[in-house]
């Protein structure tokens, strides 16, 4: 377990979770911070993210960070709900790519909405 001095119980959870957990758990930390109107009002959801880790190995944690991250679900509730259901360790499907529209006769196009150059001079 992770043991936290004195200068670390002072230091700001922005500072503290990158160096202790790594890079996609920092950038959760950072996004709540920055999600909340005062930095202060997400320490708390910081400190329980690093609390997860007795519960939880640190990879995990990793992971599940890299994925709430993906999935724009910054919370301590979203990054707790993906450790306890392992979703850490599906694989996230990619999303499909658009499809264009059928092509027919009654398809206008865009040339039929560019106004004629003859009354734009």
């Amino acid at each position: 377990m992770i043991r936290i001095g004195t200068y670390w119980r002072h230091a700001k959870p922005a500072k503290v979770v990158p160096f202790y957990l790594g890079a996609n758990t920092g950038e959760l930390v950072r996004t709540i911070l920055e999600s909340k109107p005062h930095p202060e009002m997400g320490y708390r959801s910081c400190l329980g993210i690093m609390r997860l880790l007795k519960a939880y190995s640190k990879e995990r944690l990793e992971a599940a960070s890299r994925r709430a991250v993906e999935l724009r679900a910054c919370s301590y509730q979203s990054l707790q709900s993906i450790l306890k259901h392992s979703l850490d360790q599906q694989v996230i499907r990619e999303a499909e790519p658009k499809k264009p529209g059928p092509h027919h006769g009654n398809v206008r196009g865009p040339h039929y909405y560019d106004p004629p150059q003859d009354l734009l001079q």
